[in-house]
């Protein structure tokens, strides 16, 4: 059996577990949450999940005690990984994450690198709203030369980020480069768009040699986000055009199922 907690009750956290809703040899165990949220997700989810704003690691290792797959899924945004990640890998606790643009944080990746090797086990870093990772990943192993992602979104997409201060999102009627950088410094200037670039930097040449480009394009419905590598494998361009989660047009659907998806991979008997 795997006992499930879920890090963030928000769209992505809901959505991830409506899906898993019944799946054979898997429970929603535990749901970490906000002092704010604590009493309404309590009544929501009722005495069957455990929901509270600190994981509860005694409780998860009565659970490894009998055996159990205990797994902690991270969809609460960056502050989650400080807060409960690291100490859930330190403590000897499987983590999978989506909040990958934290991982541009000087230092953050060390720091998750060694709490899990403290604690004898793995943190996954998921694909969330991008595809291609594995092939990106693999071909990292031969070599590669060059990573480029673009990624275009609406205009009303880079609301609230540095790109107001730069141009009128509202007033575009073709596409504007918002900026050219690299992974880390994208990730610094547009933390609220970083994770798609942090994954395919963490996949392939690292966040300081991938190069970023991010367009508000006033032409597109979807954000799109495409990826070109080359290397000793060869080549390739991928192309992403992704709708939004229908709880949160700010969310790709696609981070949920790729969280989903991973869940899955643990429980059943064949993967992919």
């Amino acid at each position: 059996m795997m006992q499930l907690t879920l890090i963030g009750w928000g769209a992505i956290g809901q959505a991830v577990a409506s899906r898993l809703d019944g799946e054979p040899g898997l429970r929603l165990a535990q749901v970490i949450v906000t002092d704010r949220r604590l009493a309404s997700v309590r009544q929501q989810l009722g005495d069957s999940v455990v929901v509270a704003t600190q994981l509860d690691h005694a409780l998860m290792r009565e659970w490894q005690q009998n055996r159990d797959h205990v797994l902690v899924l991270e969809c609460a945004g960056h502050s989650a990984i400080d807060r409960h990640v690291l100490p859930a890998l330190a403590a000897g606790f499987e983590c999978a994450l989506l909040s990958i643009g934290a991982l541009s944080e000087e230092g953050l990746p060390q720091a998750i690198e060694a709490a899990a090797l403290s604690g004898q086990t793995q943190a996954h870093l998921l694909s969330g709203a991008i595809g291609g990772i594995d092939a990106l990943a693999s071909a990292q192993l031969l070599g590669l030369d060059s990573v480029h992602y673009v990624g275009r979104k609406p205009p009303m997409g880079f609301l609230g980020t540095p790109a107001e201060a730069v141009v009128d999102l509202s007033a575009l009627t073709q596409p504007h480069v918002l900026l050219k950088a690299s992974a880390r410094e994208a990730a610094r200037l547009y933390p609220k768009n970083a994770n798609v670039a942090a994954t395919v930097s963490l996949a392939g040449l690292g966040l300081d040699a991938t190069q970023v480009e991010l367009i508000a394009d006033p032409s597109v419905t979807q954000n799109i986000h495409e990826i070109t590598a080359r290397g000793a494998f060869g080549e390739f361009h991928i192309t992403l055009k992704g709708n939004p989660l229908a709880s949160n047009p700010k969310t790709s659907a696609l981070t949920v199922l790729s969280a989903v998806r991973f869940v899955l991979n643990q429980v059943r008997p064949i993967t992919i």
